[in-house]
């Protein structure tokens, strides 16, 4: 069934395209309503504009909070043309039909991300908006609605080809997006107001996205995917720029957040290099280039193919230095000219700039699904400090072993559990993870520094000397007497084991420094 299009009612926030689309409804002869500055936008350029006000004969009121909400607005949009009782009341009341609506709703997630205060945000909800949008959505087989200037296109199409009418599918595909735009909307303001009222986990809940990208495919070929931003604006790599390289995947992208979230822990020069959401390097140094070569050295047969993320501006000398290895997408919150370069002679690599640092200590919720319904959980932002310490052992730690244990534990919550990280001098130097058992993982572990010890040509592993952390407790003693076998001197963990008394024991017998965090970082 096909529907005439002979009046149009325009109430736009985003106003882009829109003078152009009002023009081209104005040459087929449709009237068009319009309310504040689309009314003005309109009339501006040239393009006729009846006032809603004039429509309806009656005025805004209450600062402008009711304009639309009216039975000459509503009842036009909500008429069915093919009931009697409806054209019925249209005639009785003096109702006229209203073909299209084009409406987007109040910028309220650019006037909170802004960080308005909490009454602009409140101004910033739109109450007509979304009625008139669920309005002309529900009665799609008459009223065709557009709620994104990127539809415009599509109508002026069906407009011009069906002679100012526009087709059922159309209508139901742009009804179902409508319904889209105003579920995301109230997602963000039940959302924005929970936060404020301190509500984690609320009755009834709803996850709002935008869609930003649809990919190629998901983590197999047969799976579809796409990446959608919401309103939280973190830093990242939604939110970044893409300098060059191909398009991202969703392991990229998956593989890439992991990387950028793990180098925001720490405040020095930090490098990470990440494999299937997996660290295999991390350093700490003076500068970039020594601790690209510090993570480097940890695994550099992992490395290859992986993600490389640094939380300082990307410089040419170590922008020379990733050139050498094949790696599949850099991030970082900055690139220099000199870098960008470098890296523009390697026209594959995927280089994304994020402007900024996401703070690894901000509240969030993150989601997992599950059969029937979905997981949420706050973002895992607990952060241990030297203060937090309890040194269990008869030898406390040195200072050194102190900063590489910190270091460590830091790392280790990125790991996927069963995660196992030895530390030497602000880098890794093995790490073992994903393990049903803890002594597998680290042993894992200790084989990985044995191997980077081979591949630099040094006589012995180069987990001797180092730190070792653990994610969780350990159980037994036996996952630590396996560290203390690689060469480890000291041994962070939370502690809370029914067998501490005898985990303390092993390690002092071993001479290690151990110390209790207290927290666990379990990450599955």
């Amino acid at each position: 069934m096909s529907e005439t299009i002979r009046r149009a009612l325009v109430s736009v926030s985003d106003k882009s395209g829109l003078v152009e689309f009002g023009k081209f409804l104005a040459d087929q002869g449709i009237e068009i309503l319009s309310t504040g500055g689309s009314a003005k936008a309109l009339s501006d350029a040239g393009v006729p504009v009846k006032e809603v006000s004039a429509h309806t004969g009656f005025p805004e009121i209450m600062d402008g909070r009711v304009k639309t909400l009216h039975p000459k607005i509503h009842g036009g949009i909500l008429a069915r043309r093919d009931l009697k009782t409806h054209t019925g009341a249209m005639a009785e009341h003096d109702i006229a039909p209203i073909d299209l609506v084009i409406v987007n709703l109040y910028p309220f997630e650019a006037t909170v991300t802004s960080g308005a205060d909490y009454e602009t945000c409140v101004e910033n909800i739109d109450i007509g908006g979304p009625g008139m949008v669920r309005a002309a959505a529900k009665n799609h087989g008459f009223v065709t609605i557009i709620t994104d200037p990127a539809d415009y296109q599509l109508v002026i199409d069906e407009m011009k080809s069906r002679s100012n009418s526009t087709s059922d599918e159309l209508r139901r595909k742009l009804a179902a997006s409508a319904y889209s735009h105003t579920a995301r909307y109230d997602s963000m303001i039940s959302g924005w107001l929970q936060g404020e009222c301190r509500v984690d986990f609320p009755r009834e809940t709803t996850l709002g996205g935008k869609h930003k990208q649809s990919l190629r495919y998901g983590e197999n070929p047969h799976q579809v995917a796409a990446v959608y931003s919401a309103i939280d604006a973190r830093p990242g790599v939604v939110t970044a720029q893409q300098l060059q390289g191909k398009e991202l995947s969703y392991n990229n992208l998956n593989d890439t957040d992991a990387a950028f979230e793990l180098v925001s822990e720490f405040e020095a020069p930090t490098i990470a290099i990440i494999k299937h959401a997996n660290p295999c390097g991390v350093a700490t140094g003076d500068n970039l280039s020594d601790a690209y070569k510090a993570a480097l050295a940890c695994d550099p047969v992992s490395a290859f193919g992986g993600i490389i993320a640094t939380n300082r501006t990307m410089d040419a000398a170590t922008a020379t230095q990733v050139a050498d290895l094949f790696a599949e997408v850099i991030i970082a919150p900055s690139v220099d000219e000199e870098a960008r370069a470098i890296f523009a002679a390697k026209k594959n690599l995927r280089v994304l700039v994020t402007g900024a640092m996401p703070n690894p200590a901000d509240r969030g919720m993150t989601m997992k699904t599950i059969s029937g319904g979905f997981l949420l959980q706050g973002r895992d932002n607990g952060r241990i400090t030297a203060a937090d310490l309890k040194v269990v052992t008869k030898r406390a730690p040195t200072e050194q072993e102190l900063a590489d244990m910190l270091f460590a534990f830091r790392v280790g919550k990125h790991v996927k559990s069963n995660a196992i990280v030895y530390v030497k001098n602000g880098a890794t130097v093995g790490i073992g993870a994903g393990q049903m058992s803890r002594v597998d993982s680290s042993r894992i572990a200790a084989w990985k520094g044995k191997e980077a010890a081979e591949a630099a040509g040094l006589a012995q592993s180069v987990t001797v000397g180092s730190v070792v952390s653990s994610d969780a407790f350990f159980p037994f003693a036996d996952g630590l007497l396996a560290a203390a076998e690689a060469g480890a001197t000291a041994v962070i963990q939370p502690g809370g084991s029914m067998r501490d008394d005898e985990v303390i024991a092993a390690a002092d017998a071993a001479g290690l420094a151990m110390v209790f965090t207290g927290m666990r970082h379990f990450r599955h």
